[in-house]
């Protein structure tokens, strides 16, 4: 019988320790050391994975006589992931997706799984029966005759399966609930999430079989489980939206195939989520008059350019203190903004509630829709509308001056797209050659912008 043996792990980084310490010396961090129990000895699921194809370097050899294989990425139906990916799914990597409870991770694994017609995909869920998720492929539009579902937990049970079967593509729902038969500790806990994910990724690059792992978050938007966990995967998206609001975000945080600033939109509807493919469309809510404290501005995520409405509400403080509250953009960078309008326009915002939102429950961090915050806010302060027609490009420096932003040509062109009439921008940007049939009007300072505004 083997000897039991307890492990002390850090739940920052996963470094062990055969002792508690109170900080980590491998991260720093303090009182994040937990004790588990774990039984070390060869695993039945790490066997040599072979596949047809694939081809895995003995010994070490010079970069120069690597020879690159003709590999392309698996084509999805899917746009949006497609962009997010970086133009598809590249064979032998492991794709960790991320999400708060029913936000819609299951349901957007399962349709990628049925969108496939010519791939054999095995749907691995630890969390729900075969019943279950028939009843959720029901409601999807999409059919695919080789999806495997597999209801198991056991790695050594999965491992099995993997090699009877040989999928083209797999999906784990959710690496939380996997358990290595060979650890004592409980699914979910550090030893655990480390053991079943390096066999997986292991699995992964030997038989260059993309495998999707859904994750569970934490409470504070995290993902659960060591953070090496997020180091080992090639890829790593967060599925983001209100489960209040029909509209989901699947963002980029990682990834070692493509750029880490896209995102795709989803529309959650019955039958299952629908593709945004013209999300400025959605995000500009339709309205039959003028309303103060409302503009549109320009901004860029990853490749794709975004038309958005900025909401500012400005009311006199009631208490002494003033409240400054935002939605979808940075709050610190919202007071900068209010300290500019009170230190070069001469706008007494030190007794004023502010509060901005940017509509459709997107968040943005790009500096380039500064100018239309500033417009939003002077428009509610003033009680005068702003025409719908006009589109903001800019960012505000702490001196009052308007900044250039990048690729001003594609958000001119998105702007002209949705029929806008006028667009302000700096005079520091350097117009496009093309004629466009949109008016350009270029400020250089906030003072000037307000002036033409109102006056």
């Amino acid at each position: 019988m083997a000897k039991t043996q307890i492990t002390f792990f850090c739940k920052n980084c996963g470094a062990s320790s055969g002792k508690w310490i109170g900080k980590c010396p491998s991260c720093g961090e303090w009182n994040t050391y937990v004790e588990e129990v774990v039984h070390k000895e060869k695993a039945e699921f790490k066997k040599t994975w072979k596949k047809e194809g694939v081809t895995r370097t003995l010994k070490p050899v010079l970069i120069d006589e690597v020879e690159r294989g003709n590999e392309q990425r698996i084509a999805l139906q899917d746009g949006e992931l497609s962009r997010v990916l970086g133009g598809g799914i590249v064979p032998g990597s492991v794709i960790l997706i991320g999400g708060e409870p029913g936000i819609g991770k299951s349901t957007l694994m399962l349709q990628i799984a049925l969108q496939f017609t010519n791939k054999k995909v095995l749907y691995i869920s630890g969390e729900e029966s075969d019943a279950q998720i028939k009843m959720r492929a029901e409601r999807l539009p999409f059919s695919n005759p080789d999806c495997y579902l597999y209801t198991e937990v056991s790695t050594q049970k999965i491992g099995k399966a993997l090699q009877e079967l040989e999928p083209d593509i797999v999906i784990v729902d959710s690496i939380q609930t996997l358990q290595s038969e060979l650890i004592d500790s409980t699914p979910g806990s550090i030893s655990q999430i480390k053991e079943t994910a390096g066999d997986l990724i292991r699995y992964a690059k030997e038989s260059g079989t993309p495998v999707f792992l859904i994750g569970h978050i934490t409470k504070d938007g995290t993902l659960a489980g060591p953070k090496l966990l997020e180091h080992m995967v090639d890829t790593v998206l967060q599925f983001e939206g209100d489960r209040h609001h029909v509209y989901r975000i699947l963002r980029t945080t990682k990834n070692r195939f493509g750029s880490t600033s896209e995102i795709g939109i989803y529309e959650m509807q019955s039958g299952g989520l629908r593709e945004v493919s013209n999300p400025s469309e959605i995000l500009i809510s339709q309205r039959d008059e003028s309303l103060s404290g409302v503009s549109i501005a320009a901004t860029i995520e990853g490749m794709r350019p975004l038309l958005i409405e900025t909401q500012a509400l400005v009311s006199t403080a009631v208490y002494g203190t003033p409240q400054r509250n935002s939605n979808g953009y940075d709050a610190k960078r919202l007071n900068m903004l209010l300290a500019i309008l009170e230190k070069k326009c001469g706008l007494k915002m030190g007794m004023q509630d502010v509060f901005v939102n940017i509509a459709g429950g997107l968040r943005v961090e790009d500096p380039g829709i500064d100018l239309s915050i500033v417009a939003a806010i002077v428009s509610s302060y003033e009680n005068v509308p702003i025409d719908s027609k006009i589109c903001f490009i800019g960012e505000v420096g702490l001196s009052g001056e308007i900044r250039a932003v990048n690729r001003i040509e594609q958000r001119i062109s998105e702007a002209e797209k949705l029929g806008f009439k006028t667009v302000y921008l700096s005079k520091f940007n350097k117009l496009p050659l093309e004629k466009n049939k949109i008016t350009i009007v270029q400020v250089g300072k906030l003072e000037e912008l307000l002036s033409n505004l109102f006056g």
